[in-house]
């Protein structure tokens, strides 16, 4: 398979394919850039999609810049945002990058990675580069931004700062010269001004190549820390094992060609394939050993039935007298009270294997202080109180 062919696959748009394909068969070494806000801690197999093809190109020979937006992550990225988004403070910006940087790596080349920070030239902008930056755009043209434009018309407040943000990251494409760079479909805008940018300054505008937005385990709406459909690359093994089980059988050749090097096969029965699929993404951010191990756990508890080997126990005195709700919610089994008694009235808590809807009922008594008591809310949560 020839480097843009290999390129080409799994992507959605790749802008101008022709001139890209020229440019790889060329020879030169080229700067790929992705950018990524550390706007949360921890990164999901959503944003592994476009790493993935990140390290597609390391892997052909180009230079890899992961760019962090330490400086736009102060704007906040407006992308699909219905409001103006609060800023986040140094120390959080700080602290999310470092986790970035040590997640990243688990699917690019550490060596092989310059790893840069955008305050480096940003911050170094007079007040008159800002408004040289801005004066190559139009109020026209950032309202053509979906998210923008519905803002405006439903009479949201957009801040004018916000306006800044593609311009900011458009900008770090000039300072970088950047020849080509990666995204999701909700960053095509903030690509193309970069493109536009980089042409202004005289610069060969840089190719841009747009990746799919990831479905979540609901199989509706993209993969989201917040809507909880998500799963994390630094999740526990059994965790990670068990939501990639319950992933709809229709998303599985996505999931294949998106997360994974292998080959979906559409004879093959689901549960294997997803099986499959789990031990391989397990492998990748854990080991092969802990996919094992998890595999087995999943067959013990879901498939026989069973309990967790390695299920939490407490001591039951600490539960003395307390209702159901509120042991879920001092156990962990539930974040809140609330959410407790949510889980309880939904059917989702048993109480060894029986399902209990009283969020009042008392279980731990002096008389029952030596009876052993597996707690589930759902289907992978367990706790013993012994």
């Amino acid at each position: 398979m020839d480097a843009f062919a290999l390129i080409q696959q799994g992507a959605l748009e790749i802008i101008s394919g022709d001139d890209l394909k020229k440019k790889l068969n060329s020879g030169k070494k080229l700067k790929i850039k992705l950018g990524t806000d550390p706007s949360a801690p921890d990164l999901h197999l959503g944003h592994t999609v476009v790493l993935r093809k990140l390290r597609e190109f390391q892997e052909l020979g180009h230079e890899v810049i992961f760019l962090i937006g330490d400086f736009t992550a102060a704007i906040g990225d407006p992308t699909g945002k219905s409001e103006t988004r609060p800023p986040l403070s140094r120390a959080q910006i700080e602290q999310n990058a470092a986790t970035y940087q040590e997640q990243v790596f688990k699917i690019l080349d550490r060596h092989q990675t310059r790893v840069v920070y955008n305050s480096s030239w940003i911050s170094q902008l007079t007040p008159a580069d800002i408004l040289r930056l801005m004066s190559q755009m139009t109020v026209a043209q950032m309202l053509e931004r979906e998210d923008f434009r519905k803002r405006y018309a439903e009479k949201r407040s957009i801040a004018l700062h916000e306006f800044l943000y593609p311009l900011l990251q458009g900008y770090d494409s000039v300072a970088l010269q950047a020849d080509v760079e990666l995204g999701g479909t909700d960053q095509k805008f903030n690509l193309l001004v970069g493109r536009d940018l980089q042409a202004a300054a005289g610069q060969e505008p840089q190719n841009i190549v747009i990746m799919p937005i990831l479905e979540g385990l609901d199989g509706v709406h993209k993969m989201s820390k917040s809507l909880g459909n998500h799963v994390g690359i630094t999740e526990p093994p059994n965790e990670m094992f068990g939501k990639l089980m319950s992933l709809p059988d229709a998303l599985m050749p996505r999931y294949y060609q998106l997360l994974t090097s292998l080959t979906f096969d559409k004879n093959e029965h689901p549960r294997a394939a997803k099986e499959k699929l789990a031990r391989y993404i397990i492998t990748q951010y854990h080991s092969a050993a802990a996919a094992d191990a998890a595999a087995e756990n999943f067959k013990n508890v879901f498939a026989n039935s069973g309990v967790p080997d390695d299920i939490t126990t407490l001591p039951a005195k600490d539960f003395l007298d307390l209702p159901l709700a509120k042991i879920l919610a001092a156990s962990g089994l539930s974040a809140t009270n609330s959410e407790a008694k949510r889980d309880i009235q939904a059917g989702a808590v048993k109480v060894n294997g029986q399902k209990i809807t009283d969020g009042g009922l008392v279980l731990v008594t002096q008389d029952t202080l030596n009876v052993e008591f597996i707690l589930q809310v759902g289907k992978r949560k367990f706790v013993k109180l012994y």
